[in-house]
């Protein structure tokens, strides 16, 4: 057995079942191993940053680590968009990266580059196996490492010469090292008794959570703390993963800009973090603070990220809401509106469509305002967002979270700037036939853009009159490019239309995409 077949049957031993690729030449032996270990689901992407938010969105949901399998330093260098966005999902991946035989690298071939230090720029632990003998502890140790909590991009770098060399039994040598599994570190319980005292003392609190927290054990314990102290309950910007709809807490996200914030924090005297940061600034603005603690107020971190922040908050709400039960939101769908689509009409056609069990990719951005309150009551679902606001990650998710969940309807909602980035994610949801309703917001523009242009002053001419924020002329055609990619596609530009195209796309096996023509927020 070479090294290749090695690696990919060490990993699949350890439980690991699918892997995402964008190969090359340097790869093509790890590409014969993968038909040889049929455990090993190889999904083919058109471009490295589908492979890898696919890598992430799968993850997510299976609860387990994908692999990935990228070509070289450029092949990584396309993929680390989302990479990023899963590093800040806190998702573990396994990041395999194929290189140039070691012999040949002296004499700097065309793609030869640093793979080491861009791929440290992703903060997880790198590997180079020496040998083939070495390959079966790098990929043991490389899975551990990825799993370690709260999870991590391991990447394992596989000289050619590495892969295709021969020297290990096929049949196993009995030395396969057990993957180690590190626990989930506990919070102490003098901290949670502490941070009882505060929600006890009277003075007003506002407790923030992201993570693990985002699911219904987190989310119940928040909800019953809030009913037994008033503590104000916020839900970080962006969630990995939260648990949304009939018969749940729901709560408020943090605002995006700095004002929104320190609005919903105005007048807390604590603000205790509990799976996530101290609430920051998405991007720096004249005279405003980048930590968005209100001045005077302190700050309690009861579970750092990676600790046992379930646990954690559970035992607090067993000392300050003992009798207390979660208060949920009943079932209810919005009326289903008519007329022209708009960022208010549009959120309401979903939210009183969407199918029981669903897994919902938002990447809306400023279109997406309303789609929280208009979901509130629906079918309990599923929500993953981008977490590291690099823009493309929401088709390649969708990918990902198929993958894991085939027996689910996944929903992408995607805003038309953000889709352009990984259109081709769309070959892919066709190739394998994936369940998934792309429903892309089209304002013709970057709004968002247009939106950060007025908070930052950025100049006395008019954003709505910026080339280079505006996506017409020519106008992109979402529905032409669905279908040649193998995907039927439609375009909604009233509520009736939108609602017809959803429903039988829900309905119908297999990928659609759904053009919905809105006009732009800002």
């Amino acid at each position: 057995m070479n090294g290749a077949e090695s690696l990919l049957r060490t990993l699949a031993d350890a439980g690991v079942e699918v892997c995402f690729s964008n190969p090359g030449t340097t790869e093509l032996h790890l590409v014969g191993a993968l038909d040889k270990v049929p455990r090993m689901r190889a999904v083919l992407g058109l471009f490295e940053g589908v492979a890898t938010g696919a890598a992430d969105g799968y993850a997510r949901i299976a609860g387990k680590p994908a692999a990935t399998l990228l070509h070289l330093g450029p092949g990584l260098g396309h993929g680390l968009s989302n990479l990023h966005n899963a590093r800040r999902a806190n998702t573990p991946i396994v990041n395999i990266v194929g290189d140039h035989p070691t012999y040949h690298k002296p004499y700097d071939p065309p793609l030869e580059s640093d793979i080491e230090t861009v791929a440290r720029s992703l903060r997880g632990p790198v590997r180079r196996p020496a040998n083939v003998a070495a390959v079966r502890q790098d990929a043991v140790s490389a899975l551990a490492e990825a799993l370690e909590p709260p999870g991590q991009i391991a990447t394992l770098i596989m000289p050619a010469d590495v892969s295709w060399s021969d020297g290990v039994a096929a049949d196993g040598d009995g030395n396969r090292p057990a993957t180690p599994i590190r626990p989930v570190p506990p919070v102490a319980p003098r901290l949670i008794e502490q941070v009882a005292g505060v929600l006890c003392s009277g003075e007003p609190s506002a407790l923030v959570i992201g993570g693990p927290l985002g699911r219904e054990a987190g989310l119940c314990a928040a909800s019953r703390i809030a009913a037994g102290t008033g503590t104000r309950v916020l839900l970080e910007t962006y969630s990995s993963r939260l648990e949304h709809g009939a018969g749940l807490p729901s709560f408020p996200r943090l605002g995006f800009y700095p004002d929104q914030v320190l609005r919903q924090l105005d007048g807390v005297r604590h603000v205790i973090v509990a799976g996530t940061s101290v609430p920051v600034a998405f991007f720096a603005y004249p005279d405003k603070p980048s930590r968005l603690v209100p001045d005077g107020a302190q700050t309690h971190v009861l579970a750092e990220v990676g600790q046992d922040a379930v646990a954690a908050l559970t035992a607090l709400a067993d000392l300050v809401a003992p009798d207390r039960e979660p208060v949920v939101t009943a079932a209810g769908r919005p009326a289903m509106p008519s007329g022209p689509l708009t960022v208010d009409t549009w959120p309401a056609v979903i939210g009183a469509l969407l199918p029981e069990r669903a897994i919902v990719v938002d990447e809306t951005i400023s279109s997406g305002i309303g789609l929280s309150a208009a979901t509130a009551g629906a079918p309990r679902h599923d929500v993953l967002a981008m977490c590291g606001g690099a823009m493309g990650e929401g088709l390649p998710l969708a990918v990902g979270a198929a993958v894991a969940a085939p027996d689910r309807p996944v929903i992408a909602l995607e805003a038309d700037g953000c889709a352009i980035y990984t259109l081709s994610a769309l070959w892919t949801q066709a190739r394998e036939n994936l369940d998934i309703t792309n429903v892309i917001l089209n304002n013709r523009s970057y709004a968002i853009l247009r939106e950060e242009w007025q908070h930052l002053g950025a100049g006395a001419s008019d954003p709505h009159t910026n080339r280079l924020l505006d996506l017409t002329g020519p106008d992109i055609d979402f529905v032409g490019l669905a279908r040649a990619f193998g995907v039927p596609g439609s375009r909604a530009s009233t509520a009736e239309e939108l609602a017809e195209q959803f429903a039988r796309a829900v309905a119908e096996p297999g990928p659609h995409l759904i053009e919905a023509v809105i006009p732009p927020v800002a």
